[in-house]
């Protein structure tokens, strides 16, 4: 029976522990800073952020489906930091927002997919070539222009979960305009028998051409990918560093 009271007292214990739910607030912001006169080196693609099994914030059914709630902003702790952001020349704030989640761990917890800041689709196609560019075509003298949803300045993914210690896990795209270089045409060297003169076991190449590609630089929209997974305390706040963004993070557990 002794062997038993310690067995039934963690059976007890379980539905609480599984009831226990947090408070998740976020503040996004980016750097007034040129991306390109950073230090870091950033490649001009990267793979898409897989978001199969994340959804939009402002889904009420996935969010009520994950068992969590949108929080009001009267229930938000961080405003103080928002405000000395938005004071501060040198940062603006992309989203501010709170959720309140279960303690679920990674498979369990739901994954939030981030959209905020300015909406690009009218400027540039969703591979990130200019409008009027890739993505159109002409049909009889009139340009036909596929239509894209909206290209925000802040894509992402975003979740926090509990596994023996509570962790974030974010995916983020900032999207900004840039300028590549494209090869648009490359001419083969012609090495045919017309156009070699052979004089005194001399080989001469007659009528030389420009074999030099042509390079033109494009404006395109760039992103810039922020990914970082932080350990965390319950009630603290925490501070995520990227050379253009930076995130806020503070999990508070709810009281029972």
């Amino acid at each position: 029976m002794k062997k038993l009271i310690p067995l039934l007292l963690f059976f007890v214990a379980l539905p609480s522990w599984a009831a226990r739910q947090f408070d998740v607030e976020v503040i996004i912001f980016k750097r007034a800073v040129d991306p390109e006169q950073t230090a870091e080196s950033w490649p001009n693609e990267l793979p898409k952020i897989d978001m199969s099994n994340a959804g939009s914030l402002n889904d009420a059914n996935y969010v009520a489906n994950q068992g969590a709630q949108l929080l009001s902003p009267s229930q938000y702790q961080l405003n103080q930091q928002e405000q000395a952001l938005k004071d501060h020349a040198g940062f603006q704030v992309l989203l501010h927002t709170a959720w309140r989640q279960g303690d679920g761990g990674r498979y369990a917890s739901p994954v939030f997919h981030i959209r905020s800041g300015r909406d690009y689709s009218q400027q540039f196609n969703a591979d990130g070539s200019l409008r009027g560019g890739e993505g159109s075509e002409v049909i009889d003298g009139v340009t036909e222009q596929s239509i894209s949803g909206p290209l925000y300045e802040l894509d992402g993914k975003f979740q926090v979960y509990v596994e023996h210690y509570l962790y974030a896990d974010l995916n983020l795209d900032l999207k900004e305009p840039s300028v590549r270089n494209i090869t648009l045409e490359q001419k083969d060297l012609d090495l045919s028998a017309d156009n070699l003169d052979s004089t005194d076991d001399t080989v001469q190449i007659g009528m030389m051409e420009d074999v030099t590609p042509t390079v033109k630089k494009e404006e395109f929209l760039k992103s810039y990918r922020m990914e970082q997974k932080r350990r965390m305390r319950s009630g603290e706040t925490h501070f995520l560093d990227h050379p253009l963004l930076g995130v806020i993070i503070q999990v508070r557990k709810v009281a029972e």
